[in-house]
């Protein structure tokens, strides 16, 4: 007969819980895993096949998992995890902010549609460039490099009651700025071209007083504002590449790996 002491069963259980819930943690929040179409069992699954995979290969702390340091721990590996999805998540909204931005420029600032990726409604032109750069992830293998990511930050921060830290958490909220300058290195250039147009249209109107600006040029702000979008998907690409490679190093480095 097989006999289990109950100290057993609470360190089989810590093995793999603690890395659980790390992992589903972010794959809660990180983008494309987190997405609404994303229904919350796969993510449960993918975070469940990973930590199978992984958990094995981990030290786990000498704590049972029902104590008073057992729950510190847990919340720890919550906050871990959601930090790094977040972190993940502010390149793709900076990404859609700055289609935002270029969208209000452009004269499309009232054409709405439901973002697939989160469920509300956001402008057309920033539903299309969350398309482009959601793509791009995956091509890139970002969704594999996250979870290396996460793998790897077990052994540079491991499961103990410590977690990030006061610096790991500044570092978040330093990083949140970056959807701000992200979303104006996105939309500054067609914004930029937009307001040259703008500023010839200024000097039609001193020149022809009687024409009507508002019937012709909207319609011409438009074109130009669609054209600047079609040749300027290149740099959006670029940038959004660099964006990522930067959101990584953030990431190793609230895990404690190198930079």
């Amino acid at each position: 007969m097989i006999t289990l002491a109950p100290g057993q069963l609470e360190a089989w259980l810590a093995q793999f819980f603690w890395p659980f819930v790390r992992i589903g943690a972010c794959l809660m929040v990180a983008p494309v895993f987190g997405a609404v179409f994303v229904p919350a069992r796969l993510r449960i699954v993918l975070a469940a096949a990973v930590t199978l995979l992984v958990a094995p290969l981990l030290p786990q702390p000498a704590v049972p998992p029902f104590s008073g340091a057992g729950l510190v721990i847990t919340l720890q590996q919550v906050l871990i995890g959601a930090a790094l999805g977040f972190a993940l998540q502010i390149v793709f909204d900076a990404v859609g902010m700055g289609g935002q931005l270029l969208a209000n420029s452009m004269g499309l600032s009232f054409a709405f549609n439901v973002d697939p990726l989160r469920g509300a409604s956001t402008p057309a032109l920033g539903q299309l460039y969350m398309l482009l750069v959601t793509l791009t992830f995956l091509a890139l293998d970002g969704h594999l490099l996250l979870v290396q990511v996460l793998v790897d930050g077990f052994r540079t921060l491991p499961i103990a009651p410590a977690g990030l830290g006061a610096s790991g958490l500044w570092t978040l909220v330093g990083w949140g700025a970056q959807i701000f300058a992200g979303a104006l290195g996105v939309a500054l250039p067609g914004m930029t071209a937009l307001l040259i147009v703008n500023l010839a249209f200024g000097v039609m109107s001193r020149a022809a007083p009687t024409l009507n600006l508002f019937a012709v040029g909207f319609p011409v702000t438009l074109v130009f504002g669609l054209v600047i979008v079609l040749f300027g998907l290149p740099a959006l690409q670029s940038s959004f590449i660099g964006l990522l490679e930067v959101c990584m190093r953030v990431l190793r480095g609230l895990t404690g790996g190198e930079v």
